[in-house]
Parts: C-alpha cells; structure tokens; sequence
C-alpha cells in the first residue's frame, strides 16, 4: 500500500511542474491553468463518497485496485492531449480514479492494525504520499525539461498500471463485508457516518490547510516562473519538493504524537495557524530564505494530516467500512473546497498580483481552523473493528 500511495501521489503533483511547459506547448492562459489543476481535484472529491459506498457493498481491497487501474489509464491518456480543455478533461477522469482509491485505501490499512497503534502507521503511510508528492514535482520537472512536458504525464500513467499488479498481488486479502447490499440498507449502514456533527467539522476545519498545501505545491512553479524568471525550472521545484519530502518526517512523527496527547485536536492548532500565516512571507522573500519556511511547511503538514486521519479511527460510530466512508467524507468535502481556491488563487494572481494572492491562501488555511470546538478530540471505547493479518 505504501508504494501505491507514492505512484498515486506522483500523478497529482507531477502536472505542477511543467505547467509554464504547458502553457507554452498548449497555449494556455494562467486561469486555465488553474481550470486545469481543478478538474482533477473536482474528479476526485466527487467520487469520494461514491469510494465509500462502493467499499461498504464491495469491500475496500477490490475498489482500491480498480481505482488505481483507472487512474493509470486516464493518466496516460492525458499526454496525448491536444488542447488545455481536453487535457482538463482527462485530468478530471484521472481525478475521479484518485477519488476512487483513496479512502478505501486509508480505511484497508485502518483495518490491518488495532486501535492504539494506528498513529505511526497511518504517519506512515501518508508519508508514501509525501515521497509521490516530491518526486512528481521534481522528476516531472527533469523529465519535462529534457524530454517535454507530455512524457512527464506519460510516464506517470505507466507507473501507475505498473502500481495495479504490484497491489493486486501482494495486497493481503480480507473477509468481504458484512454491510447490507441494497441500496437503502447502505445508506442506512452509512446514516451515523453521514450525520456525524464531529466528522463533518473536521473536514471543513482542515479544507484551509488541505488547500494551502495544493496551492503551495502546485502553483510555486508557476510564481516562480513569473516573478523569478532568472530561477531556473529544475530550481524552483526544488522548493516545493523539499516540502514535500520533510512532510515525510512530519507523519510518522505527527502520528507517534497523536497517539499520545491528551487532545487529539491540539496539533491540529498548534501547526495549523502557523503554516497558513506563512505564506503571506513567500513573495517578499529571497529564494535562500524560502528554504527554512518550506522546510517548517512540509513537516508541519506532515503532522497536521496524519492527525487528521487518526482522529476518525477513534469515532464510534465509523468503525470497520464505517471507516472508509468517513474518511471519503472529509476527503470530499476538503478537495471539493480545494479545487475552487485552486482557482480562487489563480484568478487573484491574475486580477492583483502574486502578493494578494498569498495573502488570500494565508488567510482561508486560519479561518476555518475555530470549528475544530465540535470535532470529538478525545479517545473514547471503540468497537474491535474487523481486521486482516498485518501485512
């Protein structure tokens, strides 16, 4: 699971490094850049409850290697697009693949460890996201600058396939789910899930931070570009790949820390606020002194995120594929959310410049951020969920 959540995170942050390539080759505009960047966010928040409720009929194994075969296939097609409205469209179906395998993927790897010890193994296996995250970034830029920015989708789609048969071979297998079938009984099954006050303020609590982090990642390039124009390419994905790659010391360790404070809410705050206001630092900075604030960048989300994740696994009532739905739920709500700051962002940075829109990031990651007052932060009994052999 671990090697498919990288080859997975590779596909998303891999088109962020050759958009000035794009836009060149493609002859687009920066907001259809960013129409771009969203297709494939509204592909994958919406069918993120769809993941859910298919793991709930079919059981998260075979919906995960069916999404990640689907992703695969859309990713690959996307280099042979002829325009920005077609490469938006594959985009979207890469997105909906991604959807697909998310929250089911999540909710398997819940399922192979029991209940106070998930923290450093749900760190780490976001961490797999943060290792995709920084390769895409800084080997799409390499392929893309030798070879030409289709390759580096291209290649993305194959690895992706290549994904699929490693996952349907060593994945371990577990008992089908005793959900009801029909389709009024799941959504009764999903009902608790669907109505949790907790996990629908979570969601929108972390959607600001979930957004500054895409924003940050996939639109630096591209500041880069137009602002630093003496930067080289290869030296401006630098930056956003160094944050992705400290986020990989920030999961394990964000999830070693969950387990143990008192308030599973507290790191939420305590990272939160302060790698949001940063941001508003990025356009009056020197690129030496961007590196310690991407640094804190990756490694504060690192913790944010694996602390987002465990805290559902400690909510009563989403236990077992109950799980995997929940999990979807925040997924939808926050790439939902993220997709329209994607363009938001990329509009302002059109309209009144990088700065206001810096500014404009800063400010949605803090101001969702008092909602977490009705998310459940401590740990109460949970049911034994249904479990495999640890892989």
């Amino acid at each position: 699971m671990f090697l498919a959540r990288t080859v997975y995170a590779f596909n998303w942050y891999n088109i962020g490094a050759v958009l000035p390539l794009i836009e060149v080759g493609l002859h687009a505009r920066l907001i259809e850049l960013g129409i771009v960047l969203a297709a494939f966010l509204v592909g994958a928040a919406i069918f993120q409850l769809p993941a859910g409720f298919a793991a709930l009929r079919w059981g998260s194994r075979p919906v995960c290697v069916a999404a990640l075969a689907m992703m695969g296939i859309f990713a690959l097609a996307s280099a042979f697009s002829p325009n920005w409205y077609v490469l938006a469209a594959l985009r979207f179906a890469t997105g909906a693949g991604a959807g697909l395998f998310f929250s089911p993927g999540l909710g398997l790897v819940a399922t192979y460890y029991p209940s106070g010890s998930r923290g450093p193994i749900i760190g780490l296996y976001n961490a797999g996201f943060s290792l995709g995250s920084g390769l895409g970034v800084i080997v799409g830029a390499i392929i893309g600058v030798e070879f030409g920015w289709a390759w580096a989708l291209g290649i993305g789609g194959v690895i992706l396939l290549v994904g699929t048969l490693a996952l349907e071979l060593l994945l371990p297998r577990v008992a089908p789910p005793t959900a009801p079938r029909s389709g009024g009984e799941l959504l009764r099954a999903a009902g608790p899930v669907l109505r949790s006050r907790s996990i629908w303020s979570l969601a929108i609590a972390l959607t600001g931070a979930w957004a500054v982090f895409y924003i940050v990642a996939q639109y630096f390039v591209q500041f880069a570009s137009d602002v630093h124009p003496a930067w080289s390419l290869t030296l401006a994905a630098a930056l956003p790949t160094v944050m992705i790659l400290v986020e990989i010391l920030g999961g394990p360790l964000g999830g070693v820390l969950s387990e143990r404070a008192r308030d599973l809410r507290s790191l939420l705050v305590i990272f939160g606020i302060p790698t949001s206001l940063v941001l508003l630092a990025i356009p009056f900075l020197p690129l030496v002194a961007l590196v310690p604030l991407f640094l804190f960048l990756g490694f504060g989300s690192g913790v944010m995120f694996a602390n987002l994740y465990l805290i559902p696994t400690y909510h009563p009532e989403v236990q077992g594929e109950g799980l995997t739905l929940a999990l979807a739920l925040i997924n939808a709500v926050q790439i939902a959310a993220g997709s329209a700051l994607a363009i938001a962002f990329g509009y302002v940075a059109s309209t009144w410049g990088y700065t206001s829109a810096w500014i404009f990031a800063g400010a949605v990651g803090v101001l969702p951020l008092p909602l977490l007052l009705w998310v459940r932060g401590s740990r109460g009994a949970v049911p034994a969920s249904r479990r495999a052999t640890p892989p």
